[in-house]
Formats: C-alpha cells, structure tokens, sequence
C-alpha cells in the first residue's frame, strides 16, 4: 500500500518463470477459508474471498492510474501533449469499473443460505474496512462533510493501525482529481475578458432567448397556452439565475448541490457546447470519462446494496457493525457523486443555432492547425 511495503526482487541468470514473475506462490496461498481451518469447510466461502481479493486487486490498480492522471494534472498548466495519455488512463479506468459492476453478479450465484454457513465468521470484519476504496474515494474527491457516518462514528474511527489513518488523512489533504480538474477547467481557453469573453456572450445569448418567450407569452391569446409558456420562462430564469449569479451558485455549493467553482463550471459549459472544435476533442471526452467512472462508481454502489438486500435483508446489522443495507443505500444518493455538476450541465446547454459565433482570433486558438498551415489558408 505504501512505499515502505514494496518487496525488493532480484532477475536469476536464467529469467524470470511465469510463476515467479506473478509470485503466485504468495498470491494464492491468501486465499484460505477459515472454515477450512476450523474442520467444516463452507464450499461458497473460497468464492466469496476470491471475488474480494479481486476487487482490492483492481482497487490498487485503479489508485495507480489516478495517481498517474493527477500528477499529469498537477502544474500550473497542463501540457496539451499529455492529454491522449489523461483520456487513456480515465478511459482504462471506466473500463476496470464496468468489470467490477459485472463481478457482482458472480457473487450473486451464492444463495443467502449458503452465505449464512460463513458469515457469522466474517464479524467484525467489513467491506467498509477496505483501506484502498477509501482512498479511492478521496482521491477522486468525496468530501468528507459529505460522507454519511459509519453508524455514529466518522468513517476514520473504523481504522486502528495508526500508518492506515496516516495514509487516509494524507489523502484527504493532498489535491484530488475534482480539484485538479477545476485548476484546469478554470484555465479554459475563452474565458478571459479581453479576449472571446464566452461567459458574458452566453449569457447575452440565453437573456435574448428568455425575453423571446416572454414576448411569445405577452402576444399569446389562449389562456391556457399563455400560462403555460410563461411557467416554462419563470421556471428557466430561476434555474439559470444559479449560474450567472454567483453568490446563488457557491451557496449552492456550501450546501453539498454543486462541487465546481464558478469559473470551472464556465469552462466545462464552454467545451461541452463547443465540443467540435479540434482544440476541445480531448477536453471533451475527459469530462464524459469523469461521468462514467461516477455513474459507475454509483452502479457499483447500487448492485452492492441490492446484493447484500438479497443476502442479508434490509433490517440486518452488517457484520462490521453498520445498518447493512439502510447504510449502504444512503451511499449512493447525488452526495457520492463527484462530478454531478457535469450531469447537470445538460440544463444549460443552448441550440447550436444560438451558440455565440467564435471571433476569427478564439477560432485560430481553438484550432490544431499549424502557423504554416496558417500562412497557407491566408494566402489562399
């Protein structure tokens, strides 16, 4: 888990075997039923440790990505050389996670009976104990202030080996992929004031489209139709009123709703709407990487707690202590979800007929053409 746990090995003359190479001797020798030990060994126990080890296996792998994709993200600017890499990794990622949503289903092939030969052995063990989904879960950004307690306790009091809440908090405090993809965000080309200026053109676009339904309204003669329309104008002043005023937005935030800060979200809009120019490709199929391993994570989430309703019921302690389902199924509500603000986006998406034309100077910044090519074009 730490650096400090690494096992220095050494290449024989002869190479290394496949056996040796995986060090499967060690490997497998984990997987060892306790109802083995004891004399009456459960036949679904071997299954059910396996199907575990297996996930923490592709948890490590998946913290290994993501440190990798935040420390491409950590710099006072991103180098756009490295953004095949970040959609490569995040994209790995989305596929580990639609791996692990499938394995549920092979532990699902053990009946709660059978579950009920083994389980009592389990206590006080518990899934909510695995160190490695935690920083997971840090790492990519779940706020503490939102996390529902363990029972009564804050999730780090689970913990007893002072090197695991050492590791755990070290991973609260360090920069999480939700916040570096703000920094980055926030650096959106077309932003700036002086230059293409896309908060301010927006906003002019979608005024000019709220004043064209309420004169609709006005010269409308059917009651019913009138009211109507003029529902749908109050209703969508109101919902985009949270984004151009900005004490309504981090309010927003304060309150757990929002996550990205005013300037991140501008700039995950302006991709998203002008996801067609060559420069915003990649940008684009980042923040749809960031909704899948979200709406993954939250998949994962929910065939877990459908799992664990179909073996233990909704009313059953969990074997570490915790509510079992009750608890389960408040972890997977819009707190858990660290990238919602990219699902609401689609609110405020515009026609492409609105969209505010790119000047020729924020066209040529958001183009891949090179200054030859340029020159080339320009004679033409």
């Amino acid at each position: 888990m730490s650096s400090d746990d690494t096992i220095s090995r050494k290449i024989p003359k002869g190479g290394l075997l496949y056996g040796d190479y995986l060090m499967l001797d060690q490997l497998l020798s984990c997987v060892e039923p306790i109802t083995r030990s004891l004399g009456n060994e459960v036949h679904d126990e071997h299954l059910f440790i396996v199907t575990h080890q297996a996930y923490e296996l592709w948890f490590k792998q998946i913290l290994f990505e993501l440190d990798s994709i935040r420390n491409l993200l950590n710099g006072k600017e991103v180098s756009e050389t490295n953004m095949l890499v970040i959609t490569s990794r995040l994209n790995r990622l989305v596929l580990i996670l639609k791996l692990l949503v499938d394995q549920v289903s092979i532990l699902e092939t053990m009946t709660p009976l059978e579950f009920m030969e083994f389980r009592n052995y389990l206590s006080p063990a518990s899934g909510f104990q695995s160190v490695q989904f935690r920083l997971l879960e840090n790492k990519l950004g779940v706020k503490n202030e939102l996390r529902v307690n363990y029972g009564k306790s804050h999730y780090l009091t689970i913990f007893q080996d002072p090197k695991i809440i050492e590791l755990i908090k070290k991973s609260e405090q360090e920069p999480s992929l939700c916040d570096l993809i703000q920094r980055w965000l926030e650096r959106t080309p077309g932003l700036e004031e002086e230059d293409f200026n896309f908060w301010e053109r927006y906003k002019e676009v979608v005024n000019g489209m709220l004043e064209s339904s309420l004169r609709e309204a006005e010269q409308e003669t059917d009651p019913g139709v009138k009211e109507h329309i003029l529902n749908d104008y109050k209703q969508k002043t109101k919902v985009f009123e949270t984004i151009f005023d900005e004490s309504i937005h981090n309010g927003l935030i304060t309150r757990g709703e929002r996550r990205f800060s005013h300037r991140a979200l501008q700039g995950a809009l302006m991709i998203s709407l002008y996801k067609d120019q060559p420069r915003f490709n990649q940008p684009y199929h980042v923040l749809t990487s960031l909704m899948d391993i979200d709406s993954l994570i939250t998949k994962w989430r929910y065939n877990h707690v459908q799992m664990v309703l179909r073996m233990i019921g909704s009313h059953q302690m969990g074997t570490g202590g915790s509510a079992g389902y009750q608890y389960l199924r408040s972890t997977m509500s819009d707190r858990y979800k660290v990238f919602v603000d990219l699902f609401n986006l689609s609110t405020f998406l515009i026609s492409k007929d609105y969209l505010p034309l790119l000047t020729p100077k924020m066209k040529k910044k958001l183009s891949t053409l090179t200054h030859k090519q340029d020159s080339d074009e320009d004679e033409s």
